[in-house]
């Protein structure tokens, strides 16, 4: 049965509201009204970062479209704790509000902050009084934990500069990656996977330092490089193909030849 819902030409945040209120109710959806927080905790990431992709695609028409999955998402999530009776959407509205607010008083109060740098300094400077964060220590160990190991490691390591830990320069930093280097091969040579992990660990963390001092991100820049990786490996596959060149028997002495043919060929 049917249940009564009016039909528009264009619909707003109440009707969401509306919608997600009936779909978990009694007699909504079978499916929504099982999902819990960790059920649908995966979606929450997974569409976050089909944003993104396509962000990165320039396709508007797409990113309306995806922005409003995590609009969703966020809906989702706050029916849920209006039923239990602990907030609702309203009370996240209210909420980011309020941040915005307060993490912009050159806007909304007297102080001055004329340039981005003087802005982030003060949001961060009341972003560590609202957490309560005492020590710089606090500060490291609030970056999320389930964030990318790249991009955890560049906040970690940006909160730790303003604490006066950090090299000088690029020519400071640049020796790190030769020396977790020189570690990392003395652990395989070890033979031991808990040093091998723990050294690969450290070249990886000193390889975004690197990144942090030459102001790239090194996060899309590892993204990038997987997506000219499967633009070359196709190419290598394309010239395999036309030499009948069976890959998976031919060796990586010939399959390196093809490489560096298609690294030439842009």
């Amino acid at each position: 049965m049917a249940v009564s819902f009016d039909r528009k030409d264009k619909y707003s945040i109440d009707d969401l509201l509306e919608i997600m209120k009936i779909l978990r109710g009694e007699n909504g959806c079978p499916w929504d009204r099982e999902q819990t927080h960790s059920s649908i905790r995966k979606n929450f990431i997974e569409e976050t970062y089909e944003v993104v992709e396509a962000i990165d695609a320039d396709d508007t028409a797409l990113m309306k479209e995806e922005l409003g999955d995590v609009l969703l998402q966020v809906i989702f999530h706050a029916q849920m704790e209006k039923e239990r009776e602990h907030f609702d959407f309203s009370d996240v509205c209210d909420g980011v509000c309020k941040k915005l607010i307060i993490r912009h008083p050159h806007i909304f109060a007297d102080v001055s902050a004329d340039t981005s740098d003087k802005v982030l300094e003060n949001w961060d400077a009341i972003k560590k009084q609202e957490k309560h964060q005492e020590t710089y220590t606090d500060s490291l160990k609030s970056v999320p934990k389930l964030l990318p190991a790249l991009m955890r490691s560049e906040k970690i390591q940006h909160r730790a500069a303003r604490a006066g830990f950090d090299f000088k320069d690029l020519d400071e930093v640049m020796p790190c990656i030769d020396r977790e280097l020189v570690e990392l091969k003395e652990a395989v040579s070890s033979g031991s996977k808990e040093d091998i992990s723990e050294e690969l660990g450290d070249l990886l963390f000193s390889v975004v330092n690197v990144s942090r001092f030459l102001k790239t991100d090194a996060e899309q820049s590892l993204y990038n490089s997987c997506d000219k990786f499967i633009s070359r490996f196709e190419k290598v596959e394309q010239l395999a193909a036309q030499r009948n060149i069976d890959m998976k028997s031919a060796g990586m002495e010939v399959l390196d030849e093809l490489w560096d043919e298609a690294k030439k060929s842009k």
